[in-house]
């Protein structure tokens, strides 16, 4: 058992490098399309912001994760086949270039695995289910409404501006905009994985050990009680340090691989981004980011951002946002979860065929 978990957290760990240079694109797109770094600095800069965000936030999306399935109806070989469907679409989709997301990747697969072992018993909070696949489309809504009123502001302050002298500040204040985004990008898109390994252990920890004490405290997950809707609710206090290191560090070296094509759908495709779209496009996202981590509510930095840009090409008029494009970026966000889940579930039961 001890082997299955050691290759389950590898697999976390691929499967975040993966999550890095698949969601590369998020943090970097604007900033390339709009020339204010060259595709190498933009990947260090949102690599270096990525693991930057391991000092500044609380696991909120790391339990979130973990909540989404029933840990007391669920095996390791659950987590693993999860996990390998997870990788299995993140790969298919960088390789046609679709900006899908990780994240519901990673929780589709979870619960569909889950599901197939279980049925209904292995899920867990119905309510956290529901609402994740909800901000599939409120989170790129929020995104593209907070952009479209941060670029509306912008050009009201700097009308009068001297163009050229504008545009050199918002390349300048593009800088900022991205760094934010990516510490949201590393908020989120981290500390799902956290979640994943840290259910892992949860699961080995009690099949093995009798008693608390008796766990190794590599192997200590702290948790705390909360009262949720009138009920005592365990949740994810804090992880061993090596967790946080490898995830942070396994997205950072993923995101300084980069994911060009993606890069090219995100930057170039949906509408052509300034300089001053790209501040507000990435701080609207950023915002979106933070305002989601606080309320525990696992989102995707792809839908984020992608309703950001098209929210600042609306701006101009709609006309300007390819809708060719962007419906069937819809498509591939809608079908994300479900057949994820569909996969993890065929993982799992041909596993179970050899073991």
């Amino acid at each position: 058992m001890f082997t299955l978990l050691i290759i389950i957290v590898i697999l976390a760990f691929i499967f975040d490098y993966i999550n890095g240079f698949h969601d590369a694109a998020n943090s970097i797109a604007t900033i390339v399309s709009t020339k204010v770094l060259t595709p190498f600095q933009a990947v260090i800069w949102a690599a270096f912001f990525n693991i930057v965000a391991a000092f500044l936030f609380d696991l909120k999306v790391a339990d979130a994760v973990k909540s989404i399935v029933n840990e007391r109806a669920i095996d390791l070989w659950v987590i693993l086949a999860g996990l390998i469907a997870a990788i299995f679409w993140n790969l298919l989709t960088w390789w046609y270039g679709i900006p899908s997301s990780s994240s519901h990747t990673l929780m589709g697969g979870f619960a569909g695995a889950a599901f197939a072992k279980a049925g209904l018993a292995g899920l867990g909070s119905i309510a956290k289910i529901y609402t994740t696949f909800l901000f599939i489309f409120c989170a790129p809504f929020i995104g593209m409404i907070a952009a479209f009123i941060i670029t509306i502001i912008i050009v009201h302050l700097y009308k009068k501006s001297n163009p050229y002298k504008a545009e050199k500040s918002f390349k300048r204040l593009q800088l900022v905009s991205s760094a934010a985004f990516s510490i949201g990008h590393g908020a989120n898109d981290a500390q799902k994985v956290m979640g994943i390994i840290a259910s892992a252990i949860l699961i080995y920890v009690g099949a093995t050990y009798a008693s608390p004490e008796l766990v190794p405290h590599w192997l200590h997950i702290e948790m705390k009680s909360e009262l949720v809707d009138g009920k005592m609710v365990s949740k994810i206090k804090d992880v061993p340090l090596w967790i946080k290191v490898g995830c942070y560090t396994a997205i950072g070296i993923g995101t300084m691989s980069g994911g060009w094509k993606i890069v090219k759908t995100m930057g170039t495709k949906i509408t052509k981004v300034t300089p001053l779209e790209g501040v507000a496009a990435e701080t609207a996202g950023a915002l979106t980011l933070f305002l989601t981590h606080e309320l525990g509510i696992p989102v995707s930095t792809t839908h984020t951002i992608t309703g950001s840009i098209i929210g600042v090409g609306a701006t101009k008029r709609l006309s300007a946002v390819r809708w060719g494009v962007t419906i069937n970026l819809l498509w591939a966000w809608i079908i994300t979860i479900p057949v994820s889940a569909l996969m993890a579930a065929l993982f799992y039961h041909l596993i179970k065929l050899f073991i």
